[in-house]
């Protein structure tokens, strides 16, 4: 008996299991800082209530939105000003839509077309005069558009482009590359580039080897890229309000809106409805693919 006593007390005691001490670690976890909800809050009080604004008011009546904005009068709701909107004879707001989107697919694949070798030659390059190149792309996301929308209609006049949509298309792949070739060049740095050799002893080319090999590879950034891009079309105005005339007849849903409302800018009855029709989809589609612009970003942040 005094034997056995003397094995278990020689018994070297077990280590702690990893459950048991992820279960240790998390009793003694410190609780949040109630500074940061306070701040979580105030974000999305400030973000949260113009879209409340504007869902609420875009179904009621111009009574109604000046005497309590903030209100929801349920037997006051109606979809008659929203149906005036979409019927507007001011613009055609489906035709705004389809301008919209074509001309987000046509700059999301030329853009595509164009930033992927050029960020896979830059990647895969360690001369000096390549990391130039990429400076000089990285310098172009800090110049604001609405600085160069006077030289570019100059140049755009000079090549027989202006007030066109080859024009403005031109100018929207232009000032998507830099932030596309940026994010490009982060994410293919951390693929290996062992899987280029491999390519290389199979027979296949650069070409061959970018678009068959590393291109299925970088799906979470060209997500980003192309959900990043398409908004930024989607939101933008001063480009198409200025490279288009209306005398060209071609309309972006945010300038078809400005030329529904502009004249009626007190008549908050035909703003709401015609704002909420601009960004309802935009919002969708953000809301709906958040999650990839958050992967897009941070996979490639980190050189693995």
């Amino acid at each position: 008996m005094v034997v056995l006593e003397a094995e278990v007390r020689d018994r070297p005691k077990a280590a702690p299991t990893e459950g048991g001490a992820a279960s240790r670690r998390s009793e003694h976890k410190e609780p949040r800082s109630p500074v940061r909800w306070a701040l979580l809050g105030v974000l999305f009080v400030v973000m949260i209530v113009p879209i409340y604004l504007l869902v609420v008011n875009a179904f009621k009546s111009q009574q109604d939105i000046l005497d309590n904005p903030f209100s929801v009068p349920l037997s006051g709701l109606t979809f008659e000003h929203m149906s005036a909107a979409v019927n507007s004879p001011q613009f055609n707001v489906i035709g705004g839509y389809g301008f919209t989107l074509f001309l987000v697919v046509v700059v999301d694949v030329l853009c595509i077309l164009l930033a992927g070798p050029a960020a896979y030659a830059i990647a895969r390059s360690l001369k000096r005069r390549t990391q130039l190149v990429l400076l000089y792309f990285l310098a172009g996301t800090f110049i604001p558009g609405a600085a160069v929308i006077i030289p570019v209609i100059y140049v755009l006049r000079e090549v027989g482009l202006a007030n066109t949509v080859t024009g403005l298309v031109a100018h929207d792949v232009a000032s998507t590359l830099p932030v596309s070739i940026f994010l490009f060049v982060g994410f293919i740095r951390t693929i290996p580039v062992d899987i280029d050799h491999a390519a290389t002893i199979d027979g296949a080319g650069r070409y061959r080897t970018f678009w068959s090999i590393v291109f299925p590879l970088m799906r979470p950034a060209v997500v980003t890229v192309l959900i990043l891009n398409s908004i930024g079309i989607w939101n933008d105005f001063v480009s198409p309000q200025i490279l288009l005339s209306p005398s060209s007849g071609h309309y972006t849903v945010t300038t078809a809106i400005y030329a529904g409302i502009s004249q009626y800018s007190t008549d908050l009855t035909k703003v709401f409805p015609n704002l909420l029709l601009a960004v309802a989809p935009v919002v969708i589609f953000f809301i709906y693919m958040q999650r990839h612009i958050i992967s897009g970003l941070t996979v490639g942040a980190v050189k693995g």
